[in-house]
């Protein structure tokens, strides 16, 4: 399997812009710039990116682990914060936080606790970054 995105840039680093998109189409020409990286502009970022891969692709492994005990979730929903600090490197990716909300009808604490772990560490994005990766969760029962 193999999935394509595209970048393209015109100018210098402070003035220029970009785009970015997708194979699925789902991202076409999205609008990305130092100010939209480094400000509030509008638009979106990498970093951006990184975070809703990442919460789609833990929240997506977490159903898995909750399939192999036989338990379907009534909802789950995953927030990223990803974290870029300036380091002598240069500007890196430190951290991402994950913050889960799921709701698990007839889920153990012990078994919920297992299944998200095993989900923070073999998520495929998990496995990618080369950073901390911290995770929250709250179960409503």
């Amino acid at each position: 399997m193999k999935r394509t995105a595209t970048a393209k840039w015109q100018g210098d680093l402070k003035t220029g812009k970009g785009n970015i998109s997708t194979q699925s189409g789902v991202l076409k020409d999205a609008q990305y710039g130092f100010n939209t990286r480094f400000e509030d502009g509008a638009g979106t970022n990498p970093e951006e990116l990184i975070g809703a891969a990442h919460a789609g692709c833990f929240t997506m492994a977490l159903s898995g682990q909750l399939a192999a005990k036989n338990v379907t979730a009534k909802s789950l929903e995953t927030t990223a914060n990803v974290h870029m600090e300036k380091l002598d490197a240069g500007w890196t990716v430190t951290k991402v936080d994950l913050f889960l909300k799921a709701e698990v009808p007839g889920i153990s604490k012990e078994d919920f606790e297992t299944a998200t772990n095993n989900a923070k560490t073999g998520c495929p994005i998990s496995r990618l970054l080369n950073t901390t990766i911290t995770l929250t969760s709250e179960l409503i029962a």
